[in-house]
């Protein structure tokens, strides 16, 4: 099991010397989670279809993400859970739609840095939950996202803060939508 106190490395001199070692972790870890992490470079990032915008924008050591649903890279943006939860969708299969939508994050963190050993940690996840009416437990949903978001990077550097909204509707009838802020390693 890979450990993930902050700091802790076979270093003496600490987090600064070992950067590169801890950050190594972190696709070590996605190997051994056994993680299909979607390929970006080989079938463009499927949120591009949803209107005028680029998958990612990186300004000094800080990434953006656009907006992020759990549809299947070429699949012509098809939900696999579609609908509001709490009527059309369980909160068990929106978790699931938060968990894909997580691996597609990814994707795309890898498209832009080359490797997910050079994220330093997440800032921050804004997610969207298609709620039904009286349907309150939206943050059961986003823990989809971020719990995987912290199996990979571990609870220091894979947990920012982190909010989730209920809304109507999205973009071709998603349940969840995430967008995330990384800071890098540069």
């Amino acid at each position: 099991m890979v450990g993930w106190a902050v700091g802790q490395t076979n270093s003496p001199k600490g987090r600064d010397q070992s950067d590169e070692g801890v950050r190594k972790l972190f696709e070590e870890r996605v190997k051994e989670l056994g993680l299909e992490i979607p390929d970006f470079t080989q079938v463009p990032y499927h949120g591009l279809h949803y209107g005028t915008m680029k998958a990612f924008h990186k300004t000094g050591n800080l990434l953006f993400l656009s907006g992020h649903v759990e549809d299947t890279p070429g699949q012509d943006a098809r939900p696999h859970a579609a609908g509001r939860v709490g009527a059309e969708v369980t909160v068990e299969e929106a978790y699931q739609a938060a968990y894909r939508t997580g691996l597609n994050c990814l994707g795309t963190i890898r498209l832009a840095l080359g490797s997910l050993d050079r994220v330093k940690c997440l800032v921050n996840s804004l997610n969207f939950v298609v709620a039904a009416p009286g349907f309150t437990d939206v943050h059961l949903v986003s823990s989809g996202a971020t719990d995987l978001f912290r199996d990979v990077f571990g609870p220091e550097a894979g947990l920012g803060g982190r909010a989730t909204i209920g809304v109507s509707s999205l973009a071709a009838n998603h349940c969840f939508e995430n967008w995330m802020t990384i800071e890098t390693v540069d």
